[in-house]
């Protein structure tokens, strides 16, 4: 252990949150403004699209406790870990929440259910509110960004255990903590963030809780904070913090990603959202089938096809290959490429239709993820893009090939407003919400930063 003389004088958690203390809302782009709204308009309408099914069914009945707080289309009212706890899993556990290009995590189904339950817990401002999140936001960016691939390769979902620290960083900003608060607040979340990634082995469900999980151990970890519980400075850098504990040793963490250009450079504008509810590296290749079905491929004349990928994408989208060829479960076939691609040919789309018991048991969908594999391509640019190429080979001999050079819906080809809106209310007609309530969570969501609180977002129980 080292002792004492050779600990830093700043931290790297104590300078981002020197920072994030004395940031002024004024002081926050328009840029950030924009993805935030954006992004909590898709968050809702993702709580929505999920309310009635079985696994948030399952986290209400089992994960909650009454309270003052929202669970967006539950009856009543729910503590606040509990709300966060739901929202979180409902919002994530299709896998169609937004994304984070750099190396892939997700923010907003963290961020927001630890910052709106205790906006309603504690009385913040709509402007609090929105400081919390862009803090929240950047934090998870960055931290994501310090040794890409690396959580994963340790068996750790990112968005599991960098979001605990992210939603501390939140609720902290909200709440008007000062560093040091903030600081312990970051040190206990370090304690507390979990979530490995074990359910890739046959599409169990754990991963859908993830979100959820992390939004209340945040705030619990702000609440702490704020009381004085100490938490250890050097949790990100320390011999034995974050990065030791959660990320392959063989990538060494760059700590200037969390600490530089903070205020100059904000990560947080640059939330992507998806077109497909899959997983984020599936989505290219999905891309590239439609593309073939549109361009007048007949899937029935399809003999093999190979895509090409990056070698970082295999261990969670392609091994192993049996369970990828013929998932098991709806939920596998959101992180299963070759079903991806088998439904971007057949059903030219991969929405929450596409996931369901009864098409990813449909033979003639699995008789063509069969013959859907891969080649590791060495040039490919993940974490730092996401690529998709998709090679069929036909009946005939005769070979079609497609490439999506990017992520859809991210910083190359921004989702366009009128996209991202009927994404929404397509999403809560599949919860089952009419036009009229649909539009006043819309109309919520739209004011929701400007609003004096956020005790409005009651009207949406039930």
């Amino acid at each position: 252990m080292p002792d004492s003389d050779s600990l830093p004088e700043t931290s790297v958690s104590q300078h981002f949150c020197r920072w994030a203390v004395s940031l002024d809302v004024a002081d926050i782009p328009d840029g950030v403004r924009s993805a935030a709204s954006a992004a909590l308009k898709d968050f809702a309408g993702l709580c929505v699209s999920s309310r009635d099914l079985d696994y948030v069914g399952q986290m209400v009945r089992a994960g909650t406790e009454p309270g003052g707080c929202t669970a967006i289309g539950h009856e009543g009212g729910f503590d606040i870990g509990g709300a966060a706890l739901v929202n979180g899993t409902a919002a994530h556990g299709e896998d169609y929440d937004d994304t984070f290009e750099g190396t892939p995590v997700h923010t907003g189904v963290v961020i927001y259910p630890s910052v709106l339950a205790a906006a309603e817990r504690f009385g913040f401002s709509g402007t609090d509110a929105f400081r919390g999140i862009a803090v929240g936001t950047e934090l998870m960016c960055r931290m994501a960004l310090t040794a890409p691939t690396a959580t994963h390769r340790a068996g750790f979902h990112p968005t599991a255990v960098i979001g605990a620290l992210g939603a501390a960083a939140a609720v902290s900003t909200a709440m008007g903590a000062d560093e040091k608060q903030m600081t312990d607040a970051l040190g206990i979340a370090g304690s507390t963030a979990s979530g490995i990634i074990e359910y890739l082995a046959e599409g169990s469900w754990t991963k859908r809780m993830h979100p959820g999980w992390a939004a209340q151990a945040g705030i619990r970890a702000a609440l702490l904070g704020r009381e004085g519980f100490l938490g250890p400075r050097t949790v990100l850098e320390g011999q034995h913090g974050w990065f030791f504990a959660f990320a392959d040793h063989g990538i060494e963490p760059d700590y200037g990603q969390i600490t530089d250009a903070l205020g100059q450079t904000w990560h947080a504008a640059n939330i992507a959202f998806k077109p497909y509810a899959c997983g984020t590296m599936a989505q290219p290749f999905i891309d590239c089938a439609v593309r073939l079905a549109k361009d007048g491929l007949d899937y029935r004349d399809v003999e093999a096809i190979t895509c090409k990928v990056g070698e970082g994408t295999v261990h969670r989208l392609w091994e192993p290959l049996s369970e990828k060829q013929a998932p098991s479960t709806a939920y596998s076939a959101k992180f299963s490429v070759p079903y991806c691609v088998a439904a971007g040919l057949i059903d030219q789309a991969a929405g929450l239709a596409q996931y369901t018991d009864a098409r990813v048991a449909d033979p003639e969908i699995r008789a063509l993820a069969a013959r859907v594999t891969y080649e590791i391509d060495p040039e490919n640019e993940y974490p730092a893009n996401y690529t998709g190429h998709v090679r069929a080979v036909l009946k005939d001999g005769s070979v079609r090939e497609v490439e999506q050079p990017y992520l859809r819906g991210g910083a190359h080809e921004a989702l366009s407003a009128e996209e991202l809106d009927a994404k929404f209310r397509a999403n809560c007609a599949f919860g089952g919400w009419d036009a009229a309530r649909t539009e006043a969570l819309a109309a919520f969501c739209a004011d929701a930063y400007e609003a004096d609180d956020l005790s409005g977002l009651a009207a949406f129980r039930g």
